[in-house]
């Protein structure tokens, strides 16, 4: 029998001609990402007294939580993450102006098609738009990988959904991964792998796709590279060569397949407090908004910000309404600065932060009690964004959009 793209590459990082689910195998990861937390790593790895890396080229650190810091502690943090650059002479190393870790490190070229990439982040799964396969781990088990260069993994059962048609004007990947999060639950796929097969329309869209699987519970989760991926890597991948895409075998096994007609969606909203408690537009719309945060690593990217900005473009935000943009990363603000779509947005009432996680990773955009806030993130746990009395309600770009001018949850289609 054939086998799924999680079976494939643990195989290949494993040194072994194949692998089955459940079997455990010792890993050796392409990359080991690490954030802001990095200085937890670094304490792991002078409490166990170790003096050496495996291969400092196979780390990257980012500093994007936080950042830039905000108290003594965190620059003291931010210190220790930089020193230890240093001293072991890690290049891919990103400070505080950079943004976003996934967003970052797929930008400059440092996934590919094939990869195994580990990291400090549960939402690692998103390189799974490019074919990696991307997985969160724990800080001491970044100093594993980092002193050893290799990690214990188990292979994963696989899930197929199958899409057909295509989206409805404003309609988005966000609303299908809350529309497949509401349906399944947030753990329906709970340490499963995940392929997606269809017309998928952009990386970008692939992006929040394989970033919000992660709230199904999935260890990691796939998009089968095509020619939109090998255009994204063509002025991205340092050496042609390691465009190395891996597809699963036409006989391959999967524990589950799901069929998702994406005609047939609606604009979806996640109510408080959990990222399942999803719900039709219908059924949330003229929910009154205190704040507006377009950002994260599952929707600050330029083409988010472009969909925000065609609605936006000519009409301005609800004079109560907070309308927060925290670009995912340094180019792609610099993108929308050159394009006119920073200005669009700012000329509409936007405030915009620095690039980085902001108010997801609660820096900025705090709420008091009883204020609602709409986001585009891709977590709206109590207390995420200050106060527990407070409420977050997810949605896509286009739907924040919408509800920033009307001053409630609005379905955008609308303005289609």
């Amino acid at each position: 029998m054939g086998h799924t793209i999680a079976e494939k590459i643990l195989a290949t990082k494993s040194g072994k001609s194949s692998v089955t689910p459940g079997e455990i195998v010792e890993a050796f990861p392409d990359l080991v990402m690490s954030h802001t937390a990095t200085w937890r790593s670094v304490s792991v790895m002078e409490k166990v007294g170790a003096t050496k890396l495996y291969n400092p080229d196979r780390l990257a650190v980012v500093l994007d939580h936080i950042a830039p810091a905000k108290s003594e502690k965190n620059a003291a943090d931010h210190l220790v993450c930089r020193q230890f650059a240093r001293k072991f002479g890690v290049q891919k190393f990103y400070d505080v102006d950079a943004g976003i870790a996934h967003l970052v490190l797929m930008e400059a070229g440092h996934v590919a098609p094939g990869d195994l990439i580990v990291g400090t982040d549960s939402h690692c799964t998103i390189y799974g738009s490019l074919g990696a396969l991307g997985t969160g781990i724990g800080y001491t088990e970044v100093t594993s990988v980092w002193i050893t260069g290799k990690l214990w993994m188990k292979v994963p059962d696989t899930f197929k959904i199958n899409l057909s048609g295509t989206f409805a004007p404003g309609v988005y990947s966000k609303d299908l991964m809350l529309h497949l999060i509401g349906s399944l639950g947030a753990d329906g796929c709970s340490y499963k792998s995940v392929e997606f097969y269809g017309a998928i329309p952009s990386v970008s869209e692939r992006m929040t796709m394989t970033n919000l699987a992660m709230e199904m519970g999935v260890k990691c989760a796939f998009v089968p590279p095509d020619a939109e991926t090998a255009e994204y890597l063509r002025a991205r991948l340092p050496n042609a060569a390691r465009y190395q895409p891996v597809f699963a075998d036409a006989d391959a096994v999967y524990e589950k397949e799901i069929s998702v007609n994406l005609g047939e969606l609606q604009p979806m909203v996640a109510c408080p407090h959990e990222v399942e408690n999803t719900k039709p537009i219908g059924e949330v719309q003229g929910t009154h908004i205190d704040q507006a945060f377009l950002g994260s690593c599952a929707n600050a990217k330029y083409e988010d910000l472009v969909v925000a900005a065609r609605i936006l473009k000519g009409r301005h935000v609800h004079p109560h309404v907070r309308l927060i943009i925290t670009p995912g990363s340094r180019n792609i603000m610099l993108e929308a600065a050159q394009t006119g779509v920073f200005q669009t947005l700012l000329e509409a009432g936007g405030l915009f932060t620095n690039p980085g996680c902001g108010a997801c990773a609660g820096d900025g955009g705090v709420m008091a009690d009883g204020e609602v806030c709409l986001s585009t993130a891709n977590r709206n746990f109590i207390g995420r964004m200050g106060s527990s009395k407070a409420e977050i309600y997810l949605s896509s770009p286009a739907t924040l959009a919408a509800s920033a001018i009307k001053g409630y949850i609005s379905d955008p289609r609308e303005f289609f």
